[in-house]
């Protein structure tokens, strides 16, 4: 099915870090990391400062307030930005810019390829910096996402913040990158979404108290790059089944989360370069794809390539469309934000060759769960993957989203798809101008990045090489806890039953077999109703993976057809749900007539965001709650999503299957995953006949016969016109003018966090550990969903008596993702998952620990909070891939308020790993073959960890002694990846760091 080349030595996992060299007095580009720079006069004096401020300011407020304008230009016209900049701003302001970026164009020490692009026609696009005029026969070897990395260099060498030494670095990438190099990259703008987006502006808010408090100028906190922030995440699925479903949970998402809704207008209005998208228009992702994504960005007339960080792991789906971009925490995009740049170890590439076509009715899902299962196995965590090869022109762009889009569940930083013929077209599609479109190709043309391929390929290198045939590739699901689990379609029925059979674990129940064909009845709401393990009752088209792929969600829709033509009809009592990723595809399905048929089995459009793929599933029925819970049945989700992790998608569906759309009706009619498709019927027609699997699916020319009438051009120009205007409910929203946010001690959504409380200008120095007491004793693959879960508040949890307490009815507690904006609640939800499994309590699950000195059980946030107080350091003891899943920072910032003062794990997923050291734990590997249980370690010793107090004394990856009281000594690996790390755990974490560094400007 696939090969592997000789695997190249062995890189551990690295991340993408900011860089220790400190603020130049110039920052960054307003807009871009362009080759010019503001000069000292915008910034070196606190009047200048002010000046630029207040201009920007000015500018800012000419938009619709707090709507998707505020970045104050339409990236989309050809104009570049420096022309629409002029038509608003002040021109003195603008003159002197415009002599700014000119005598920094002369400083940069690659000036001399700074050349024309020009137009076909006459005239030219703009100036860029060409890598074919270095004439250096290593660039042709590289591969394309290195590229991007190398251009970026060459536009930023200032001497300073990036230097020639670097550019070189990435020039000789073949040799390089195996030494785990480190080099500095400047991003072109930073991606949010709201659960992640209202911690970063809580942040920022904070950060400007803590600069007044230090005596110096708050405005110097400021996104300095182009921040686009999408509120997806707080719609949740309390109304299904019904037409009025979508207006129905609006109402209620901004009833719960008015607050936050005002605190995130205000940033946007409070900062200058923050977009903000309004509630009700999409997922972050998907929006990203169809209409924030520039690919080539052209500021003031200097062109360059797109790339993003974002603080949402599947930013990577942008990578379909050729522009670099993936995850990081939210502590680090901050940082990015205010003009630091990221340090990152120069990646491995991973070449990932496609070949052939797909079978007919094989689906783009069950492509990227292949993909996924065979990346997993080769191990790509730290790297770049990129797609090459003759089956990429059998590939649509949405398809290449997909794939990309799973980069975190396959491990890599990215999964790459450079720009071509199809990229171009859908870039036409969706609504971009011709002359965009022309511009985007002739620049990419011009430097080497774009791929032809009607023209000869020139070989490329890659640290490794993987191979798969689009043929072998088959339908399937992924399940049922982990989102590499891949199951074959026609195997689900004999997996399920092994499942059942097994122990608990990734793919186990342990469900005596005296029970396995246990029925329970109930009544639904005056009908008979029964379920049995493997009963599915939440059945989602679901998640950005695939909402924007019209061929799944328009298969999906065929599905529905055939079954209600043949009589067949989803049971009432199974939750189903269409959470689509843009309004495009509302448009498409209207088109195309087959909206009506999803309505008629129940698949109505529930709202515009993530709904259930991140645990916003709502309420299921309390008939079938109760079924599930006194009969302790193992029931189970069917949702369109990337993650699947137990516990994330319902508190009450222990097993959760990802498939595609069309797969998700199909379980749905079937009402089990206790079925082998090819074999037994998925219900009995109206006819009197069994209807089978094979009489729903719909060929793949049918599906695009659909895709080709249905989809147009049109309907996203429509759709994002209308984005822009915002809705009423978010319209009416009042917000203050002030630039300093004003903390109401009485909110539960939004509270000033303590991280700067006492700050001075000295920093603390690194800390070391000292008879530390174990919190919690984990096994592998431990998640962020289990350390912070995003998903409801358990009535008997810390932080539900916490809300309680201050008069929020259960009914309003919302999701702990909804509630990142204040500490209290996101302390008391640390390790709050009811999935959660600790050693600690000897097989018992749920987020409960031992508190050691009294052996008593307590709620993790009780037991904690004791530690505190008694004056207890604490640590946790884990396995392999510790923080695996979304990039969340609450799961470090949430463990530092906790007190713990040190992890140590086998391995750590990437970017935890970089947000534990951004909050000032220190993150120990156990050595290669060791961990807790091979040690004899069980979590109830005493752990002390000596690190030097001064940082000069410690390197990057150095060994560290652990000792505990019970006289056990073993040797860690101190996961400080780079000298840059090592600085901000001197400082306390990043934020310190970057406040420090700017107030002494």
């Amino acid at each position: 099915m696939y090969i592997t080349a000789p695997p190249s030595s062995s890189i551990p996992s690295k991340l993408i870090r900011i860089s220790r060299v400190r603020f130049s007095s110039f920052l960054s580009t307003t807009i871009s990391s362009s080759p010019t720079r503001l000069l000292s006069s915008f910034t070196t004096t606190s009047n200048s400062n002010r000046c630029f401020t207040s201009s920007r300011r000015s500018f800012s407020n000419l938009s619709v307030r707090g709507s998707v304008k505020n970045h104050g230009f339409d990236w989309r016209s050809p104009v570049s930005f420096g022309a629409q900049v002029r038509t608003a701003t002040p021109l003195p302001l603008i003159e002197r810019f415009q002599r700014n970026l000119a005598t920094m164009a002369s400083e940069n020490a690659f000036r001399g390829i700074y050349t024309s692009l020009p137009k076909p026609g006459g005239g030219e696009f703009g100036k860029y910096y060409s890598l074919p005029a270095l004439n250096d026969p290593r660039i042709d070897k590289l591969p394309y996402s290195i590229r991007i990395l190398l251009e970026s260099a060459i536009r930023n060498c200032d001497g300073f913040q990036v230097k020639k030494e670097d550019v070189e670095k990435i020039i000789d990438w073949e040799r390089t990158a195996p030494k785990q190099v480190e080099i500095p990259f400047k991003p072109a703008r930073v991606l949010l979404q709201d659960f992640t987006g209202v911690p970063a502006v809580v942040d920022l808010a904070c950060m400007r108290d803590a600069m007044n408090k230090l005596g110096s100028d708050s405005n110097k906190i400021n996104p300095l790059v182009p921040v686009d922030l999408v509120i997806d995440h707080s719609v949740q699925v309390d109304v299904a089944r019904t037409e009025n479903a979508v207006q129905s949970n609006m109402e209620l998402e901004f009833q719960r989360n008015k607050e936050r809704f005002a605190f995130l207008k205000w940033g946007s209005n409070a900062f200058h370069n923050m977009l903000v998208v309004p509630p009700g228009s999409g997922i972050v992702h998907q929006v990203n794809l169809e209409y924030l994504g520039r690919v080539v960005f052209n500021t003031d007339g200097t062109l360059y390539p797109d790339s993003v960080v974002g603080t949402d792991s599947h930013t990577t789906m942008i990578d379909g469309l050729g522009v670099a971009g993936w995850g990081v925490g939210g502590i680090e995009a901050e940082a990015t934000m205010l003009g630091q740049p990221m340090s990152m170890v120069l990646p491995g590439v991973v070449g990932f060759k496609l070949s052939g076509k797909l079978q007919n009715g094989v689906t783009a899902t069950d492509l990227v769960l292949t993909v996924t299962q065979i990346l997993r196995k080769h191990g790509v965590v730290g790297k770049f993957v990129e797609f090459y090869g003759e089956g990429m022109g059998e590939l649509s762009l949405a398809d290449r989203a997909t794939i990309a889009n799973m980069s975190p569940e396959y491990g890599a930083t990215m999964g790459f798809f450079p720009v071509d013929h199809v990229t171009l077209q859908y870039l036409k599609l969706t609504g971009r101008s011709d002359e965009t479109v022309a511009m985007i190709e002739t620049y990419l043309r011009a430097n080497n990045m774009f791929v032809d391929y009607n023209e000869p390929q020139q070989a490329r290198v890659y640290s490794s090489y993987l191979q798969l045939d689009l043929e072998d590739v088959e339908p399937c699901v992924s399940g049922p806890k982990r989102p590499h689990d891949r199951v074959p379609l026609k195997e689900m029925k004999a997996d399920w039953h092994s499942c059942l059979d097994s122990k608990v674990g990734f793919k186990g129940f342990a469900v005596p077999k005296e029970s396995q064909e246990k029925v329970v009845k109930f009544s639904f709401h005056g009908q008979s109703a029964e379920l049995r393990h493997g009963s599915v009752v939440i059945a989602a088209i679901t998640s950005c993976t695939n909402t924007s792929n019209p061929s799944v969600m328009l298969g999906a829709a065929l599905v529905a057809k055939k079954a209600c033509e043949l009589g067949l009809e989803v049971k009432p009592w199974i939750k189903t749900s269409l959470a689509p990723g843009s309004g495009v595809v509302t448009k498409y399905l209207l088109q195309s007539g087959l909206q009506k048929y999803l309505n008629q089995q129940g698949f109505n459009i529930v709202g515009y965001g993530c709904t259930t793929c991140i645990g916003n599933s709502g309420d299921i029925d309390e008939t079938v709650a109760s079924a599930i819970s006194e009969n302790d049945i193992v029931a189970a989700a069917v949702l369109s999503g990337n993650r699947n992790f137990e516990g994330r998608v319902h508190p009450l569906t222990r097993a959760n299957y990802l498939a595609s759309p069309p797969l998700v009706v199909a379980y749905a009619l079937a009402g089990t995953v206790d079925i082998d498709f090819e074999k037994e019927p998925i219900g009995v027609g109206k006819d009197g006949k069994s209807v089978y699997f094979r009489d729903i699916w719909p060929c793949t020319e049918e599906i695009a016969e659909i895709v080709q009438s249905s989809v147009l051009p049109e309907m996203f120009k429509k759709t994002y016109e209308s984005i822009t205007m915002g809705n009423p409910m978010w319209n009416q929203l009042s917000i203050p003018s002030s630039s300093l946010y004003s903390w109401d001690p009485n909110s539960t959504y939004i509270h000033e966090p303590p991280y700067f409380k006492n700050m001075t200008m000295d920093p603390p120095g690194p800390h070391g550990v000292k008879n530390a007491f174990c919190l919690l004793n984990f096994g592998d693959s431990i998640t962020t969903d289990h350390i912070s879960p995003a998903g409801s508040i358990h009535k008997d949890s810390p932080a539900a008596k916490y809300l309680l307490a201050r008069g929020v009815d259960r009914r309003d507690f919302n999701s702990y993702g909804s509630r990142r904006g204040n500490d209290e609640v996101m302390a008391r939800g640390t390790f709050a998952n009811i999935r959660l499994v600790n050693k600690l309590l000897n097989g018992e699950v749920g987020p409960k620990t031992i508190h050691v000195p009294t052996g008593e059980k307590l709620h993790v946030f009780d037991a904690a909070t004791r530690y505190k107080e008694a004056g207890h350091d604490t640590i946790v003891l884990a396995g392999a891939e510790y923080g695996s899943g979304s990039s969340r920072d609450w799961a470090a910032k949430g463990p530092m308020l906790l007190g713990v003062k040190a992890v140590i794990a086998k391995s750590f997923e990437r970017i935890h790993r970089s947000n534990l050291v951004g909050m000032g734990i220190i993150p120990l590997c156990f050595k290669t073959g060791e961990d807790a249980e091979t040690l004899g370690l069980t979590g109830h010793e005493r752990y002390t960890i000596d690190l030097p107090s001064n940082v000069s004394e410690i390197r990057p990856g150095q060994d560290v002694t652990v000792v505990t009281d019970t006289g056990k000594s073993f040797i860690c690996t101190a996961r400080f990846d780079t000298e840059v790390e090592l600085a901000y755990f001197n400082h306390g974490g990043i934020l310190p760091y970057v406040i420090r560094n700017l107030s002494k400007q």
